[in-house]
């Protein structure tokens, strides 16, 4: 039989419980947490030997299987759960920043956290159920990890704070906020914000803190029960300390010397490393030496930063690196910008396309369609380095969805701008914070192809470090003082509220005291920034690019929507094919929602004409142009709109007896109609003859072979419209 224990607590109205012993009792720890009726097994495990990597082998993945929401894959020839989606990349990177800074650093074997969604309700989301679930497994396995913490998702609605919003609930919150920390401190946020001020910002972690307290209090009580005792391992010194010292020593005061000047960490490691290559190449390799250069530099630098205020480049703690913006770099593309911070640079260019060129998203709850789409591209050469190119990785894919986050709440309702639209931010330098700069760059790519955003966004990297009684908040963090730094504090937002938030430590916590000068500095950094950029683009162009699409949108009844679709797609593929426009039909809000889209005004408006002439109802009286499509004895069909045509009987095409219609027309001939009215069938009868002059009504002669499908109407033919 086996023992199962578990623990429950009320969060947000619901239990959250957690289950040890149900599954995998062969990892180190194993937790499956409900919250609601939503379910995540969680494992962790360590490999059995020490890795000579230099830094923590961790890796943490999120798994979401479609079956959690009954669902199955909606491929033909695939039907296996394939590569994480982005959001699930996204939710394990949450995981992953908020367990990594609390494993000691002696650890150097292979940790795996593996979280799989088992049960998905399309009410509560399964990444702080998940996060809780991962701290619980790695508090109660005996692997070395200084927890508890847990994480806690915080909404705003309607001016009252809620813990872990349902989906529903999100729709209306101002704020998104996700917190993690332990019962003293913040350890990871993660934001998306509707201008949100500082200060309601600041209560929204105060409040997850509170939320956080509880849950922490519930780990640690099954720990009690069915905790294990931790591994022990002592930390490897691969150099002998007197030879780290006596290295240190040598060098520690000219390396000093040469610091708080700009530019002065270029090439100062491999310098040393030069000098004392010869002397100690009996003791200690090129690797090694450039690792004991590189911790009297950091510790130098941090010393320097703390005890009298001056970074390693000479700014002073609030100063901006210089700043550079330009917008109209690319001639072809919709919009393009440059923002460059110090030797920070990115380059962001913005697409528009047609709104059926949005993004579907099939995850296990829901399938959506995103129609603002942000890529971050980092190559190798942005930090002179060689390295791997291709496909996007999850630190690219984290840094696209933070600036994604802090552009939407500012872009226009779909109603009123109704494109697709697509940022891709390539980094061309890096030196620190290329997320922030890609947000300053993409504000002003939008503005330059004409998206009508409501406020320009800028962004800021906040850093800390900290000895243990002094603490020193950075503005605008450099490339090395991200790296030797305790704090990486991003914030994004415009004059008037912060739109997206992201902090990852490398210390156990951060008060709410340095949370909030960071976010003080933070405001006055942005408004700063955000002036050269309004320097380069006041506002938002009025005319989008010659280049750019056009759409042009307009309503058809829903009955009609087999008509210009046709047999199998017939008629709305020969309308693009002959028109050079994209056209898509949208039946899904009761009406038939029509979208021309294209760069040639001509071509759109020929389309435009097209599919409004095949779903207007022609009414008696009405007059035309039309083009003889095809002449029998008894009449010629006249195709007097795109697509539709009607008949015009002998009797009526002249007041003079005729005997053949042939005598009369030819196929091709333009004859100027009239219409005399419709049958009970919808078919359309014409005259050649002004109506007043007409005489009576003649019999019918049988309409062998109809009007070619033009005015009857076409089914479907399995052609459905695009979403």
């Amino acid at each position: 039989m086996r023992n199962i224990t578990s623990v429950t607590l009320n969060v947000g109205g619901r239990d959250l419980k957690l289950e040890y012993g149900k599954f995998s009792q062969q990892a180190n720890a194993a937790i499956l947490v409900t919250y609601g009726e939503t379910m995540v097994h969680v494992t962790t495990v360590m490999g059995k030997n020490d890795t000579t990597l230099s830094y923590f082998p961790l890796s943490v993945d999120f798994a979401e299987k479609l079956y959690a929401g009954g669902k199955i894959k909606g491929s033909r020839w695939v039907k296996r759960d394939g590569r994480p989606t982005d959001e699930a990349v996204l939710k394990g990177r949450i995981i992953d920043r908020s367990i990594r800074p609390l494993f000691p650093k002696s650890v150097k074997r292979d940790v795996q956290v593996i979280a799989t969604v088992l049960s998905a309700d399309s009410e509560n989301d399964a990444d702080m159920p998940g996060l809780v679930a991962a701290s619980a497994a790695l508090t109660i396995s005996d692997i070395p990890w200084e927890g508890p913490i847990a994480g806690v998702r915080v909404g705003l609605i309607d001016g009252q704070y809620v813990a872990n919003p349902t989906y529903e609930m999100r729709k209306n919150s101002k704020l998104d906020l996700v917190v993690t920390g332990s019962s003293e401190a913040i350890v990871m946020v993660e934001a998306g914000a509707n201008e949100v001020t500082e200060e309601e910002t600041l209560k929204a972690m105060q409040f997850a803190h509170e939320e956080i307290k509880k849950i922490v209090t519930v780990i640690l009580d099954l720990q009690k029960q069915i905790g294990k005792v931790k591994q022990e391992f002592a930390l490897i010194e691969t150099i002998p300390a007197e030879l780290r010292k006596e290295v240190g020593d040598k060098i520690r005061k000219d390396l000093s010397a040469k610091l708080g000047v700009l530019g002065c960490e270029d090439g100062l490691i491999e310098g040393f490393v030069a000098t004392l290559k010869e002397e100690y190449s009996e003791k200690l390799d090129v690797k090694q030496l450039g690792e004991i250069v590189h911790d009297v530099l950091a510790e130098e630098t941090r010393a320097m930063t703390i005890a009298v205020e001056k970074r390693v480049d000479g700014r002073s703690l609030t100063q901006i690196r210089d700043l550079e913006a330009e917008v109209d770099i690319l001639p072809r593309p919709h919009g393009s910008a440059m923002f460059k911070r110090g030797a920070t640079q990115v380059l962001s260019v913005a697409t528009l396309g047609a709104p059926s060129l949005g993004q579907i998203l099939e995850t296990m709850e829901f399938e959506t369609i995103k129609h603002y789409i942000h890529h971050y591209a980092m190559p190798p050469y942005a930090s002179g380095e060689t390295g791997r190119f291709g496909a996007a990785g999850r630190r690219e894919i984290g840094h696209g969805a933070l600036a994604e986050r802090a552009l939407v709440p500012v872009l226009p309702a779909e109603i009123d701008f109704p494109y697709t639209i697509q940022v891709v931010s390539e980094v061309m330098s890096c030196n620190g914070s290329t997320s922030q700069a890609s947000i300053c760059g993409s504000t002003m790519a939008l503005m330059a192809a004409g998206v009508p955003i409501r406020k320009p966004v800028a962004g800021i990297s906040m850093g800390l470090m900290t000895d243990g009684k002094k603490s020193v908040v950075l503005t605008d963090i450099a490339g090395i003082e991200d790296h030797i730094g305790d704090m990486d504090f991003k914030v994004a937002g415009t004059r008037d509220g912060i739109t997206a938030l992201q902090m990852d430590i490398k210390v156990k916590g951060i008060s709410f005291e340095v949370l909030e000068k960071a976010m003080a500095q933070a405001k006055v950094a942005r408004l700063e920034i955000m002036e050269v950029m309004l320097k380069a683009i006041p506002e938002p162009r009025k005319v989008l690019s010659k280049y750019a699409p056009k759409i042009v949108q307009f309503e058809i009844p829903i009955d009609k929507i087999g008509e210009v679709i046709g047999p199998g797609g017939k008629n709305i593929k020969l309308i693009m094919a002959e028109t050079g426009a994209q056209v898509d039909i949208d039946d899904s809000t009761g009406v038939g929602k029509v979208t021309v889209s294209g760069v040639d005004p001509v071509s759109m408006d020929k389309a435009v004409t097209w599919i409004k002439g095949m779903t207007h109802v022609a009414e008696a009286g009405e007059e035309y142009d039309g083009k003889v499509v095809r002449v029998e004895g008894y009449g010629a069909f006249v195709e007097f709109l795109p697509g539709k045509q009607g008949l015009v009987h002998i009797s009526r095409m002249s007041k003079e007896y005729v005997q053949d219609a042939n005598a009369i027309v030819k196929e091709g001939d333009t004859v100027h109609v009239y219409v005399k009215g419709t049958d009970d069938m919808g078919r359309t009868d014409l005259s050649m003859i002004p109506l007043a002059e007409l005489k009576p009504d003649v019999p019918r002669e049988p309409r062998s072979g109809g009007f070619g499908g033009g005015s009857r109407g076409g089914d479907r033919g399995g052609f459905r419209p695009r979403r």
